[in-house]
């Protein structure tokens, strides 16, 4: 049994244990819902909805919610110098199709859906950089290698580089009031040669 479903403006065609990538919907991750718009069951009869089955709908489980892969978009205008470049993520949602229910016959998978927490996996990937990267220092200064400044940074804690961007963040707030100064006394001295003409 096939059935066509409509969401999020595009039209689908899926069967029990398909997974599908669908516009974003505002779905929890793990949480099973139905999709009451079905336009199209199919099997050993079909039937076409005028627009959409009566009684039909096509239950789901939300496996994945995250963004698709970077799209670059770049608009030039010849000889008017226009340039615009932006970057693009679509979110979407993984679905998976348990199963598809019409005129009391049901048809479900056999397989279970597999939900994936990408939040958890970035954070995962990211922690398994830094441990390379501190295991690969630290083997450097047991054999007694050079280790250059950007390999010692790995082994310095958060809190040290927190306490540097602190004092850097005080060190930029102090900057902008001395340049200020400077150009209300550089405004005085060109006022004062425009009077003395």
């Amino acid at each position: 049994m096939y059935a066509v479903i409509k969401t999020g403006g595009k039209q689908y065609t899926v069967k029990p244990g398909d997974v599908v990538q669908v516009e974003k919907l505002e779905q929890n991750l793990g949480s099973e819902f139905d999709i009451t718009e079905v336009l199209v069951v199919g099997g050993d009869t079909t039937v076409i909805g005028q627009p959409l089955v009566k009684g039909a709908k096509v239950t789901v489980v939300v496996t994945k919610q995250a963004r698709d892969r970077k799209v670059i978009v770049f608009k030039k205008k010849r000889r008017h110098s226009f340039r615009k470049f932006k970057n693009h993520k679509q979110p979407f949602t993984e679905i998976f199709v348990k199963s598809i229910t019409s005129d009391g016959k049901t048809a479900t998978s056999d397989s279970q859906p597999v939900v994936t927490d990408m939040a958890a996996v970035r954070a995962q990937r990211i922690q398994d950089k830094v441990q390379s990267r501190r295991e690969r220092v630290e083997s450097k200064i047991g054999s007694g290698k050079s280790v250059s400044a950007a390999e010692t940074k790995a082994l310095t804690s958060k809190k040290k580089a927190s306490k540097k961007v602190a004092k850097k963040a005080a060190a930029k707030k102090v900057s902008p009031k001395k340049a200020a100064a400077k150009k209300s006394a550089k405004a005085k001295k060109t006022s004062k040669k425009a009077t003395k003409k």
